[in-house]
């Protein structure tokens, strides 16, 4: 699917039907922390997940999926060394990967691999501004631990930089979202500020854009990914009075949503640079 002008909430319930039927398989290499919540996401998406690190294997398992997320968060040189053969893996089978570069400024080592996965061909890079403004080589970016210090809005010229540098899309996510492919910025309205206080739903956010990359291109994936997350998150934080029960609020609305609830709450605006 190309876009002549910004997607809108028809072209994200179309994606989401096309991913619910073919329910793509996704190679999660992510953190300990994040495990049981994307997997728990991307099936209530519609997807099919699988948690499979070992690099003695790795490179077998992208061959049979449809999309690989590599997630930074709790590194070791042994995961690193499997997320190395994964990304190659993927890029050469040509099938899409994401890159969410977790933590990225707050260690030498940490910035290292984010540079360096991130020259290995990902589709779609996401991450916080922080993230992203380190990892585009922003000067003075870093984050607090793996929280961001900056805004989305401050990171939109440093993603359109990244973007332009590695080919990838890049998704910065805040309170606005925001996705690019270097030439054109869209920006998605979403979410609740309660989604800062559950740990993770960031990270499950790259694993329901890795399983839209399955489906369709860098950009149009990502940008149904982070409306369909948005609204999900919107309804979910809706309905509960803390974030203690946000993850499974979240699981169970984007498993209900359906085209006239996209209709309802969808906002999406773009621009080009």
């Amino acid at each position: 699917m190309t876009l002549s002008t910004a997607i809108d909430h028809v072209q994200v319930a179309e994606l989401l039907a096309r991913l619910r039927e073919k329910k793509p398989l996704v190679h999660n290499i992510t953190n300990y922390v994040v495990m049981s919540l994307s997997a728990n996401v991307l099936l209530a998406v519609g997807a099919s997940p699988a948690m499979v690190h070992a690099a003695e294997e790795v490179e077998a398992f992208v061959s049979i999926s449809d999309a690989l997320v590599i997630n930074i968060g709790t590194l070791s040189p042994g995961w690193v060394e499997g997320m190395r053969r994964a990304a190659t893996r993927a890029e050469g089978l040509g099938k899409p990967w994401l890159l969410d570069p977790v933590g990225c400024g707050a260690t030498p080592y940490r910035v290292g691999v984010a540079v360096e996965l991130a020259s290995l061909g990902p589709k779609i890079i996401r991450g916080n501004a922080s993230e992203i403004l380190c990892l585009s080589g922003a000067s003075g970016a870093g984050g607090r631990g793996v929280d961001s210090t900056a805004g989305s809005d401050d990171a939109v010229h440093a993603a359109v930089t990244l973007s332009r540098r590695t080919k990838a899309v890049v998704a910065v996510t805040g309170a606005i979202d925001y996705a690019t492919d270097g030439e054109r910025v869209v920006a998605v309205e979403g979410g609740d500020p309660l989604m800062t206080f559950s740990t993770g739903l960031g990270c499950a956010l790259s694993a329901t854009a890795a399983a839209f990359s399955a489906v369709a291109p860098p950009l149009e994936a990502t940008a149904a990914a982070l409306a369909v997350y948005g609204v999900a998150g919107k309804l979910a934080a809706a309905r509960c009075k803390g974030p203690g029960h946000l993850p499974a609020e979240l699981c169970d609305a984007l498993y209900a949503l359906d085209a006239a609830t996209l209709a309802q709450h969808v906002v999406i605006s773009e621009r080009r640079v």
